[in-house]
C-alpha cells in the first residue's frame, strides 16, 4: 500500500521549508519500518522506489513546482528510472534521503535521489519525469518559465547523458520471445 500517512507527514514537516532554487536539494530523515521490507529483513527493492516519493514530491513543492502544476492542471508521471542497490537497509534503520533535480532537456526532467545511511550511500535512483497536461507532455522549459526561471538546463551530467542515449536504443515495446507470445492475451 502506498504509504499516504508519511507522505502527509512529510509535507506538513516541510510546508514552510525555505525555498529551493530548480536544482536545490532536499535532505529528509526516515525509518525502515516492518511493512517496507522483504523476506530478507530489509527494504525491499520496490518499496524503495515508492519511499523515494517522500523526498521527490516535497522537493518539488519547495522548489515551486506543484503550484506551477496545479494552477495549470498538469500532472507530473515517472517516466523512466535506473537504480543502483550497494547496502542494506534494515528493519528500525534511520536513514537520510537526498533528493535533487539535475537538469533537463526538451522531453524529460532528470532527477537523482539517493538513501545514506551515516556517510555510505545505500541506493541511489535516477529518475526521468514527463509534466503532463491534457495535450500531452509539457516541455520543461516551458515549466520552467511558468516557475519564474529561465528555460534552459544547466548540462546534464556525462552519465545522465549516456544513459539517455543508451536508453534510447531500448526496443519499444519489448521484443517477447515466441514461447511467452503463448500466454498474452489475443
Amino acid at each position: 500500500m502506498y504509504p499516504f500517512i508519511r507522505f502527509a507527514k512529510e509535507m506538513l514537516k516541510f510546508r514552510r521549508a525555505p525555498r529551493l532554487a530548480p536544482t536545490g536539494t532536499h535532505a529528509s530523515t526516515h525509518i525502515c519500518w516492518p511493512w517496507d521490507l522483504d523476506p530478507w529483513i530489509e527494504l525491499n527493492n520496490g518499496r524503495t522506489l515508492t519511499l523515494f516519493d517522500l523526498g521527490r514530491i516535497p522537493l518539488a513543492s519547495r522548489t515551486g513546482l506543484v503550484p506551477v502544476l496545479r494552477a495549470r492542471g498538469w500532472g507530473i508521471t515517472v517516466a523512466g528510472n535506473s537504480t543502483r542497490y550497494r547496502r542494506r537497509i534494515r528493519a528500525f534503520q534511520r536513514f537520510t534521503m537526498i533528493s535533487r533535480m539535475v537538469g533537463w532537456d526538451r522531453r524529460f526532467v532528470y532527477m537523482e535521489q539517493s538513501m545514506w545511511r551515516g556517510g555510505e550511500c545505500c541506493n541511489q535512483v535516477l529518475i526521468r519525469s514527463a509534466i503532463t497536461s491534457s495535450e500531452g507532455m509539457v516541455p520543461p522549459g516551458q515549466v520552467m518559465e511558468a516557475m519564474g526561471h529561465a528555460p534552459e538546463s544547466p548540462p546534464l551530467p556525462d552519465w545522465i547523458a549516456a544513459w539517455i542515449a543508451a536508453d534510447a536504443t531500448r526496443p519499444w515495446p519489448p521484443h517477447v520471445p515466441e514461447d511467452a507470445k503463448l500466454h498474452l492475451p489475443a
